[in-house]
Order: C-alpha cells, then sequence, then structure tokens
C-alpha cells in the first residue's frame, strides 16, 4: 500500500514565500546600491581615460601650473582650481548663518500661518534652474554692484592693511565674489530646507524643559536643538557645498571667465565648470580636448575630496556623541 502524500501545512508554505521574496528583495537592493558604485567608477574612469594625454605630458604639475594656452597647448588647472575653491567658499560663508537663521525663524519664531508661505517659497527657490539666477545676476545683479557697491568696497576696504588687496580692483560687476553670492542665492534653499526639517525633529520636551529652567530662546536653539541636530545640519551643509562646487550655467554668466590668477575678490576669475563649459566646444584639437576632460576628472576628485571629509567629521561627531 502506497503511502499517502500529506500537503505542506500552509504556515511552512507562506515562510518559503516569504523567505524567496526576501530574498529577491534583497539581491535587488543590493543591485541598486552596486549600480551606484559601478557609475561612479565609470565616470571616474572614463574622464581619466579622456584626459589620459594631458596626464602624461604635464603630470602632477597639471594641478598647481597656471598656464592655459591652447594655441601652444600648455595647460595647467590652477586657475579653475582657485576659482572653482574660493567662490564656493563665499557662498557658503554667506550661506550657512542666512540658512540657519531661516531653519530657525521658521522652526522657533514664525507664527504657524507664515510658515507655510515661507516654506513654499524656499521650495521654490530650490526649483528655480540655474541659468536663470544667471540671467538674474548678468542682467540685474552685475549693474547694482558695479555702481553702487564695488566702488564702496574698493574706496573703503581696498586700502586697509593686511585684508585691502581682496577688495581692491576696478568695480566691473564681473568676479568671483559676485559668483560667491550667487552661488550663495542658489544654496541657501537647499542647506536651509535640510535644516528646517532636522530641527523640527528636536522633541519638544527638550525644548520645554530647557525653558523650564529658565533658559532663553537663544539658549535652547545653541545648548539643546543644535547638539541634537548637528550631524545632519553638517551633513546638509556639506550637500550645499557639494552644489556650489558643481554649479555650471550660473557661474559662467558673472564669473567673468578670465583665466588669470588674482586675489581680488572684484576681479573676473574662472572655475572648473565655467572653463569645460565655455570651451568644450571650442576644443579643435585632442590635446585641447584632453586637457578639458582632465579638468572635469580634477572636479570630480575635489567634489570627493569635500564629501570624504565631510564623512569623516559626521563620523567622529557620532562617535562623541556615543561617548
Amino acid at each position: 500500500m502506497n503511502a499517502t502524500t500529506l500537503p505542506a501545512p500552509a504556515s511552512e508554505t507562506r515562510d518559503i514565500r516569504d523567505a524567496r521574496a526576501d530574498r529577491g528583495f534583497r539581491w535587488l537592493v543590493t543591485a541598486a546600491g552596486a549600480l551606484v558604485l559601478v557609475s561612479l567608477a565609470a565616470a571616474a574612469f572614463s574622464m581619466l581615460w579622456g584626459g589620459r594625454e594631458t596626464f602624461q605630458k604635464f603630470g602632477l604639475g597639471f594641478l598647481w601650473s597656471d598656464a592655459w594656452d591652447p594655441v601652444g597647448q600648455n595647460f595647467g588647472a590652477l586657475v579653475p582650481i582657485y576659482g572653482t575653491l574660493v567662490t564656493a567658499l563665499i557662498a557658503m560663508i554667506i550661506a550657512v548663518p542666512v540658512s540657519f537663521g531661516i531653519a530657525m525663524f521658521l522652526t522657533e519664531i514664525a507664527p504657524k500661518w507664515l510658515r507655510g508661505p515661507i516654506g513654499s517659497a524656499i521650495e521654490l527657490l530650490a526649483g528655480i534652474p540655474s541659468i536663470i539666477y544667471g540671467m538674474w545676476g548678468l542682467f540685474v545683479l552685475v549693474p547694482v554692484l558695479s555702481e553702487h557697491v564695488y566702488p564702496w568696497v574698493d574706496a573703503h576696504l581696498g586700502h586697509l592693511p593686511l585684508i585691502g588687496f581682496i577688495f581692491s580692483g576696478p568695480p566691473l560687476g564681473l568676479g568671483m565674489l559676485t559668483a560667491g553670492l550667487v552661488l550663495a542665492i542658489m544654496v541657501i534653499p537647499f542647506i536651509s530646507s535640510v535644516m528646517r526639517e532636522v530641527f523640527l525633529t528636536v522633541p519638544g520636551r527638550l525644548k520645554e524643559s530647557a525653558y523650564a529652567l529658565g533658559s532663553t530662546r537663544w539658549e535652547v536653539v545653541w545648548d539643546v536643538v543644535l547638539p541634537y541636530t548637528r550631524s545632519a545640519v553638517i551633513g546638509g551643509i556639506f550637500l550645499g557645498l557639494g552644489r556650489a562646487l558643481g554649479e555650471t550655467m550660473a557661474v559662467t554668466f558673472v564669473l567673468g571667465n578670465a583665466h588669470e590668477l588674482t586675489a581680488s575678490l572684484l576681479m573676473p576669475g574662472n572655475s572648473i565648470a565655467a572653463t569645460i563649459a565655455n570651451e568644450f566646444s571650442e576644443a579643435d584639437s585632442e590635446a585641447y580636448r584632453s586637457a578639458l576632460i582632465a579638468l572635469g576628472f580634477v572636479l570630480f576628485l575635489v567634489t570627493f575630496v569635500v564629501l570624504s571629509v565631510a564623512r569623516l567629521m559626521l563620523r567622529q561627531l557620532a562617535k562623541k556623541e556615543g561617548n
């Protein structure tokens, strides 16, 4: 007599199905994460391969040479690197305090009926294309700065000891300071939005306890809100910095696109992204194109280093908070 095969219990069948679905989901998300790494490596390798002729010819001297002679095929990345870092630094010096003020106003001070409109305005600013900022900077901001602001800056700050050379120069309106101002306006919506969202995660009981102990609003913000959200705030700041480093069109309109190394913020300069955007269509030789692609690889490295520093800072903060 043949043994009768009993059907598997429904719970066992469901466990097998759930295990298969869990393995499939794990493989799916693993592939998504691997796709990011593969895309990153492929982009870096393609730029490195495209700029191999420049790196073979100039070596590491390409990074600190200020030459840029397409006719003589002599290229250096120092001026674009300098302009990229200086404009991004100016943008962050302006944007971080303003973004912090906006976020604190929306979360701690503003009445509820005002928070919605201001929050919507910030999101609208974040969605405006960068070319619009560039056109606004060229046709509106540059004339105002050249006629009313930069002449005063040059007359009153250009002759100060130690720092006067930074603010001296002809009031052209185009320059690194103008580019930094435009970049600051562009990254403020991103940084302030991140700060606002993380400030809202602070438990109300913590702030109420501080107020009950007699703390002022500033003390609550400085001693309670910021320590609680410190890691996320720094992450938002570096997110805005990454946007400022890689911005192209807005900077191209107002930077002046002059391949000259100068300490004055009022003088025109250049950046990596602006150099590539302006000259790639004019590259009439393999050496010229290779130099521009090599600049793209340098920008990739600069951004990677900045974001890596941000990760290290966040990791150190996390360790301190754990202790």
